[in-house]
């Protein structure tokens, strides 16, 4: 009865889309009918509402949908959303003040003269306007009304000029910043989640261990990332789109015909290009380059280009007069003092001590009111000049209300899809087909494509996403990332504006066309491109590094970069220590012996000790390695003869543990039923035959496993237990073989700060021992704040901390915090005495060996990654590992 529940949620939002029924009430309509159908299905046959679900009631499923409401408006976490009407208010400001017309105008004459140039024009300003405005339908419209009269009267072909409009204005979808790719990931942000807890289930069940390593863990996604990761998949459709209307025209130039610019390309000219160009390219720059130094988050980027969008549209719509420019000029210069005052000294308002802490902030604030002053000028004109500000404003409203309301829709709709087990039959299916994770991919894909041919992109993203994403996530086999999956599916979506009978794009070059355009010739013409679309994503699906590598560079270079002890990043940085001790382990040992040839004998038995053993460690890197080599070498000699028959066996298990739910399911319906003359003893009985045939099933299931499983399973796990054990062992040597060095370093490197701190010891001793009490309580504070700022003073503050609590007293001992002075200050003579000595004789030599095994010794132990090795580890890392034979 479940699967019946599910076909008649689906036929139902199906038939209410296709009647022309709003999404917004289509999707939790569908939900709140079919829950509330099963529901009294369920009263009247069982006399239990909640018989049909294949988990909880209807009044729990249609209070999750409620949940769902609020977790898109009220979780603090969630905030991804917050962009989109930012960027929708951009887009829309830019495709109001006509910078479309400009661009399409001057490209076309630039590229003109060459083969397919106005084809490669309309492209090109595709890619800007998807950059900056990324609305299809206005893009559409706007190429449609400008390019295609003028590739007519060229005597382009219908099919081409008609395929590169439509394909050209879908390139917003993809190319960041795109509304679609916030939806997903959003979506895909809960779909992480969710197969994380798949996958540690899973990590449970086939191990038995209740912690699952973090290394094996899915990674989330943010709006950033998915900017970031489909910015260069967006780049290559554009070559391809370009290089195939090239490869056209200088196959069969009558198709697409080269057209020659009748003006002069003089100065005048090139001027208008720069016009045309920096404006847009600026933005672009501002509101992608912000995201990708770090400087803002994706909501605080869309704000940026919301503001220069209106400051652009403030300019373009006053075009022609003698002040178009000043309140644009006005707001440059602003942010431009702002930068440079920022440069030269930054500005704290919580910590202003100088003079020119309080200059700098007044031109500061000077340079803001020039700018807030830039802004109200530019909304002000946006608003006078066909009141376009209103205007944007409400069109605004509307689209994020439609994005909202679909948003929660699909949310009901999602938790009723979940209630009656639709999950778990998505799961069913996709697990048990042939081919393992690229035969479950190809059949998502290929769902999502069919899907485009009826179904708008918000729909597709908001319904299939959270159903099937989950799934593929949590698969160990594939690892893929979330942002991969995300640019996969958005590049898949991308393909619905183009698809007939419902093509999005379609529809808006037919209004804007002439009648000599046939509809025909429009589908002819986006078949290449859908194609060359199709080209692209199977080129990302093989090659994942195109999307992963630009966000994980970006991150492992940031200020926030993970240091590199974070588990993630382990497996590479020891193939990279590892190469390096294969190239430079000569040098490294002959570093070692040296160090044990310097003078320790000033320094403290404690510290001289750490540095002893931290060479001993030191020296036993070398054995650790290769011990990490053979036991690595030996999994991988038996990696392909264990792969055939753990595939086998997890499949028939996890076979075996969808009988066991189905058994579960059932048997809770038998104690649904009860006991007593109320109880159906022939239903009873029909429930009690299924469980037993279930039963039965599995044990048929567990039978076919190999008889080999146990002794081979056993065999493989010992041989990734002792790599793993090898690699444990290596990290633990390494950290303890640089920790001490490191801090016996910065212990003698620190002389001079600690000498420099004898004077005030002295005088505060005196005062301690003179002065009253309460004068001296706070001083003693300050001091011991800064002689725990220099490292190995542990000691000297813990008698400026007794020194000072005596004084706290309610009856001060002046005699005894006498006496912590003065055993402070002989500690201080002692350090510095021993520190100043070692500075000459010890500290040179042991910089130097520090910094011989910084990189690969004491890599680990790093705040931060060097620039080369982040990039190292973000190729390493971008590609996909499989890590199945863990599970």
């Amino acid at each position: 009865m479940d699967v019946i529940f599910v076909l008649m949620l689906l036929l139902t939002m199906a038939i209410a889309l296709g009647s022309g029924f709003p999404v917004a009430f289509a999707l939790p309509g569908s939900a709140i009918l079919t829950i509330g159908t099963a529901a009294l299905a369920g009263w009247i046959v069982a006399d239990d509402p909640s018989a049909y679900f294949a988990q909880g009631g209807p009044v729990e499923w249609l209070t999750a949908g409620v949940t769902n409401f609020r977790g898109v408006y009220w979780e603090v976490e969630r905030d991804t959303l917050i962009a989109i009407p930012l960027f929708v208010f951009m887009g829309i400001m830019l495709q109001r003040s006509r910078i479309a017309e400009n661009l399409l105008v001057t490209m076309a004459q630039l590229f003109g003269p060459l083969p397919g140039g106005l084809g490669i024009s309309v492209i090109f300003v595709g890619a800007l306007l998807a950059a900056t405005t990324g609305i299809v339908g206005a893009t559409v419209v706007a190429m449609g009304l400008i390019s295609l009269p003028a590739m007519m009267r060229s005597k382009y072909s219908n099919a081409l000029s008609t395929g590169t409009i439509a394909a050209s204005g879908t390139l917003g979808q993809i190319i960041p910043p795109s509304i679609v790719l916030i939806i997903l990931a959003d979506q895909l942000s809960s779909a992480t989640d969710q197969a994380s807890n798949a996958r540690k289930a899973l990590y449970k069940v086939s191990t038995g261990e209740f912690s699952m390593p973090t290394e094996f863990d899915t990674v989330s996604t943010s709006a950033g990332d998915m900017f970031m990761g489909a910015l260069v998949p967006g780049l290559l459709l554009v070559a391809a789109y370009m290089i195939f209307v090239l490869v056209l025209a200088l196959m069969r130039p009558k198709l697409a015909p080269a057209v020659h610019y009748e003006g002069k390309l003089d100065r005048q000219f090139a001027f208008k290009v720069f016009v045309s160009l920096v404006p847009p390219l600026t933005l672009i720059f501002i509101v992608l380059g912000s995201i990708i130094t770090g400087v803002a988050t994706v909501n605080q980027a869309g704000a940026i280009g919301a503001v220069g969008a209106m400051i652009m549209a403030g300019a373009r719509l006053h075009e022609g007069r003698r002040d178009a420019y000043w309140p644009a000029l006005l707001a440059i210069g602003s942010v431009f003092a702002m930068g440079v005052i920022a440069s030269i000294a930054p500005v704290n308002v919580k910590n202003l001590r100088t003079t020119g802490d309080m200059v700098a902030l007044v031109l500061v604030t000077i340079a803001v009111v020039a700018f807030v002053v830039s802004l109200v000028w530019s909304g002000l004109r946006t608003l006078r000049v066909e009141n376009t500000l209103r205007s944007v404003m409400i069109d605004t409203a509307k689209t994020t209300s439609l994005v909202f309301i679909i948003l929660l829709g699909a949310a009901m709709l999602t938790a009723s899809f979940r209630a009656f087990g639709g999950e778990s039959l998505v799961r069913d299916f996709l697990t048990t087909l042939p081919g393992g994770f690229w035969a479950q991919f190809v059949t998502v894909m290929a769902v999502i494509f069919f899907l485009g041919f009826f179904l708008d992109f918000i729909e597709i993203s908001v319904v299939v996403v959270p159903i099937v994403a989950p799934i593929i996530l949590m698969d160990p086999g594939a690892n893929v990332t979330a942002v991969w999956l995300g640019v996969m599916i958005g590049l898949n979506i991308q393909t619905s504006f183009l698809t007939p009978p419902f093509g999005f794009a379609l529809f808006y070059l037919r209004g804007v066309a002439p009648p000599s355009v046939k509809t025909i010739q429009m589908y002819r013409g986006v078949v290449a491109f859908i194609c060359l679309q199709l080209i692209v994503l199977g080129i990302v699906a093989v090659n994942p590094r195109l999307v992963n590598y630009l966000p994980t560079r970006i991150s492992l270079l940031s200020e926030t970069a993970p240091p590199p002890l974070n588990p993630k990043l382990q497996t590479c940085l020891e193939e990279r220590v590892i190469r390096e001790y294969d190239r430079d382990g000569a040098t490294i040992r002959k570093a070692i012996e040296t160090a044990r040839g310097l003078d320790y004998s000033m320094v403290p038995q404690q510290l001289r000790s750490a540095a002893e053993g931290a060479l001993d460690k030191a020296e036993k890197t070398f054995p650790l390695v290769a011990e990490i080599k053979t036991a690595e070498a030996a999994v991988q000699a038996q990696t392909d003869a264990y792969r055939p028959l753990h595939v086998e066996v997890r499949s028939l298990q996890q076979q075996a543990h969808r009988v066991e739910e189905e058994i579960k399911v059932v048997q809770r319906r038998l104690d649904q039923l009860g006991y007593g003359p109320k109880a159906d003893p022939a239903r009873k009985q029909v429930l009690q035959a299924r469980i037993d045939a279930l039963e039965a099933e599995r044990k048929a299931i567990l039978a076919e496993v190999p008889a080999r499983w146990e002794a081979d399973h056993k065999a493989f796990q010992a041989l990734q237990k002792a790599e793993l054990n090898a690699r444990r062992a290596y990290r633990r040597n390494v950290d303890e073989a640089y920790a001490p060095i490191s801090e016996l370093v910065a212990t003698v490197a620190a002389a001079d700060a600690l000498a420099k701190l004898e004077g005030e010891f002295a005088t505060l001793r005196k005062s301690v021992e003179s002065a009253p009490p309460a004068e001296n309580v706070d001083r003693i504070a300050d001091l011991a704040k800064k002689v725990g700022e220099i490292k190995g003073t542990n000691e000297i503050r813990s008698a400026l901390s007794n020194a000072r609590r005596v004084l706290r007293n309610q009856v001060p001992d002046q005699k005894e915090a006498a006496e912590s002075m003065a055993k402070a200050e002989q500690l201080l003579g002692e350090e510095v005495a021993w520190r100043q000595r070692a500075k000459t004789a010890l500290l040179p030599g042991l910089q130097a060996y520090e910094a011989t095994i910084r990189d690969t010794i004491g890599v680990r132990l790093q705040s931060k990654l060097t620039r080369d090795q982040a990039l190292d580890m973000a190729s390493c890392t971008s590609a996909h590992r499989d890590i199945s034979l863990h599970f």
